[in-house]
C-alpha cells in the first residue's frame, strides 16, 4: 500500500453522511501512512426507484478490496445495508463489521453472519483489519509497556500505578 497503490474502500450508508460514517474516516486519516481510496458516494444519490439505487451500490461497491459496515445503520433501513453486504459477501470483498458507537451490543445477526471481522471503534483495530482483509497484510503488533525500576536493599521494585511490587 502506497499513495501510488491506495486501498480501495467501501463505507455503507444510506445516502447521507452520518456520524460514524464520517468518524470512519476521521480515524483511517488519523492513521500515518495509511493510504486508501473512498468509493462511497453518500452525496451523490440518484434518482429513481429501488432498483435504480441498488444499481449505483452495486457500481460504488464493485471496485473495491473491503467494505467496512457499519451496525449502527442497520436499524434504519435493514434491507438496504443488507444488500450492501450480501452484494460485497456474494463478490468475495471482505465486510468488516463496526459495532454500534458508544454500544457494546454485538452487531445484528444477518450482519455478523457475513462479516470476515467484527471490531470495536478503534483507530488501531479498524487498520488493521482492512490492511488483513483487503491487503493480507500482517499487521501483528506489540504493545509495550515500560515499568519504572527502584533499586532497595531487598533487590529491585516496580512502580505500578500507586502499588510497588517485588521483582526477585
Amino acid at each position: 500500500m502506497s499513495q501510488a497503490n491506495p486501498i480501495r474502500l467501501f463505507v455503507t450508508h444510506l445516502w447521507e453522511t452520518t456520524d460514524d460514517y464520517l468518524r470512519v474516516f476521521e480515524y483511517l486519516e488519523s492513521h500515518r501512512n495509511f493510504f486508501y481510496r473512498n468509493h462511497s458516494t453518500p452525496d451523490q444519490r440518484v434518482t429513481g426507484d429501488k432498483e435504480t439505487l441498488k444499481e449505483d451500490l452495486r457500481r460504488q461497491i464493485a471496485p473495491v478490496e473491503a467494505v467496512i459496515a457499519l451496525s449502527g445503520l442497520y436499524e434504519t433501513n435493514p434491507d438496504l445495508v443488507f444488500f450492501q453486504v450480501l452484494y460485497a459477501d456474494a463478490n468475495n470483498i471482505p465486510v468488516i463489521v463496526i459495532k454500534r458507537f458508544g454500544d457494546q451490543r454485538p452487531p445484528h445477526k444477518v450482519l455478523a453472519e457475513h462479516a470476515s471481522e467484527i471490531i470495536d471503534w478503534d483507530e488501531r483495530a479498524l487498520v488493521d483489519a482492512v490492511r488483513k482483509h483487503a491487503r493480507h497484510e500482517d499487521t501483528t503488533r506489540w504493545d509495550t509497556i515500560e515499568f519504572k525500576l527502584f533499586k532497595t536493599d531487598f533487590g529491585f521494585r516496580i512502580l505500578n500505578g500507586a502499588h510497588f511490587s517485588r521483582v526477585l
